[in-house]
């Protein structure tokens, strides 16, 4: 085709179809195609229309950069519908609103627009009748798909749904539609269900992660039950990791009553337990408590010990210090008399009868040192307490439990030191123990402990700090190092500026973080 002005032009031809109400512009021409014989075929109006096209291709996006997009109002309108169930869109050109399939795919989550098929969710009396569309679904799940379009396919209108939570369905239904993941701690367990059962790997995955990441010693006992529950080896590992660094905050949460008898049994022959057996004594008879309830059981010694049953032989009472036996375990009445007797001749006579109960204490686990100095001085003005604070920095790249620091003691001879250490993350205190040691006046570091390890989570900087007091000099760490490898685990140390006595990542105290990996 050939423009006005003789330049050769590529075109793009298009047919509109125009209303009745453009065809009276044309009524001659229409009167001329009646005449032609074609009076049995529908008054349409056909208008050519061309365009010019350039060389470089385009999409939708960019062939309309300056169209008007849809008001911030107008898109909130319609994701509040969605929310709310929403059975009709106000306007009949709702497509043009949004650029991109996505966009337009995601109005038509939990909408009844073109919907064509319905779930009952949840379970009788909390149920909730959600809208879905075939097609999407088989889409985004193998198992809808083979419901929808399988060979067994069954072309119900209605599916009914008892065993997944409406909040969850509606999470997993939200990532199939919208490619958005909707998670909450309230959820994501339910969700994760859901996903398994819908084998929707991605959004599984996703729940995983969240569970991780929320990881710590109040969930780990539930999450270890429903870890294993979904056959999800990863999480496990994760919460075995909590439980046993941090295993007597883990038993004494509420979290703890609420697990299963064979989490309970998996958890009290633990060998790497990391806690006092008095702890998990008490937290197995806690168990109990709230097992009776569960099967409307009167709270009685009698009932504690029947519902424990053989897991009451996996608490290794023998290996408690005498004082937690005779004043916790022996006047708690789950012990037979014949069991109380045996475990008291156990503790002091010669030969010791035999037991049920396990006697060999647990091993727990073996802290780890993080040493930041390449090596260590003192001089007759260094280093000198006087209230104030030595503080650093550090961060690692994967998840640990600091359970105490390593100080640096008296150049002069034996003495004691009054420590208050602290462990902060951006101001928020985590832990903090005061306590005395005890130094020889040797260069050696001596162990400062929390009362309970703290949870440690990568890439992220917390402040170590302590405040001691003492009369003599101490030594003190110098040729620091900014970067330590402990095993598998990677510190970072930087300046603190809560530091007020000189400590620094060059030199001064706090020369040891003590940790579980």
């Amino acid at each position: 085709m050939v423009d006005a002005k003789g330049r050769n032009m590529k075109c793009l031809t298009f047919f509109l179809m125009l209303p009745e109400s453009v065809k009276s512009k044309s009524s001659k021409s229409s009167k001329k195609g009646n005449a032609s014989g074609s009076s049995k075929l529908p008054p349409v109006c056909y208008e050519i229309i061309t365009l010019r096209s350039k060389k470089k291709k385009k999409m939708a996006a960019d062939i309309f950069p300056t169209k008007k997009p849809a008001s911030t109002t107008t898109v909130q309108q319609y994701q509040q519908q969605n929310l709310n169930n929403n059975n009709t869109i106000q306007n009949c050109n709702w497509q043009g609103l949004y650029s991109t399939i996505r966009e337009r795919n995601s109005v038509m989550f939990n909408n009844e627009l073109m919907a064509d098929v319905h779930f009952v969710v949840g379970q009788p009396g909390r149920t909730q009748r959600l809208p879905g569309h075939r097609y999407v679904l088989a889409v985004g799940s193998s198992v809808f798909h083979a419901m929808f379009y399988g060979e067994l396919a069954e072309n119900k209108d209605e599916i009914h749904i008892p065993d997944v939570e409406p909040a969850a369905f509606l999470a997993m239904l939200k990532y199939i539609y919208c490619d958005e993941i909707d998670l909450s701690a309230d959820t994501v367990l339910a969700t994760l269900y859901a996903a398994k059962k819908y084998i929707v790997p991605h959004l599984a995955r996703a729940c995983v992660n969240f569970l991780e990441t929320s990881l710590s010693a109040k969930n780990a006992c539930v999450l270890l039950s429903q870890s294993c529950l979904f056959e999800e080896p990863e999480l496990t590992q994760r919460c075995w990791e909590v439980i046993d660094a941090q295993a007597e905050l883990a038993l004494r949460s509420e979290g703890f009553c609420d697990i299963d008898a064979q989490t309970l049994e998996s958890i009290l022959q633990r060998e790497t337990l990391n806690a006092k057996e008095i702890v998990v004594f008490e937290a197995a008879l806690n168990w109990a408590e709230a097992e009776c309830q569960r099967q409307e059981l009167t709270s009685s010694t009698d009932n504690k010990r029947k519902v424990l049953g053989k897991a009451m032989y996996l608490i290794r009472i023998p290996t408690m210090a005498l004082d937690d036996f005779a004043n916790g375990a022996a006047q708690s009445g789950v012990l037979t008399l014949n069991e109380t007797n045996d475990i008291f001749l156990w503790y002091t006579a010669a030969k010791k009868p035999e037991l049920q109960f396990v006697s060999q204490p647990r091993k727990g686990l073996l802290p780890q040192r993080c040493h930041r100095f390449q090596s260590c001085a003192y001089r007759s003005n260094q280093w000198r307490y006087r209230g104030r604070c030595d503080s650093i920095q550090f961060a690692v790249d994967k998840r640990v439990f600091i359970a105490g620091f390593g100080l640096y003691g008296s150049s002069c001879g034996s003495a004691e030191y009054s420590a208050k250490i602290e462990l902060k993350r951006q101001g928020v205190l985590l832990g903090q123990n005061l306590s005395k040691y005890f130094s020889d006046g040797s260069s050696n570091t001596f162990p400062v402990w929390f009362e309970y390890p703290v949870q440690i989570e990568p890439d992220t900087f917390y402040t170590a700090s302590v405040v001691l007091d003492g009369n003599e000099l101490s030594y003190f760490g110098q040729e620091g190092m900014t970067e330590v490898q402990c095993g598998k685990v990677t510190f970072q140390f930087q300046c603190s500026s809560d530091s007020t006595n000189g400590t620094g990542v060059q030199g001064g105290q706090i020369p040891e973080l003590i940790f579980y990996a």
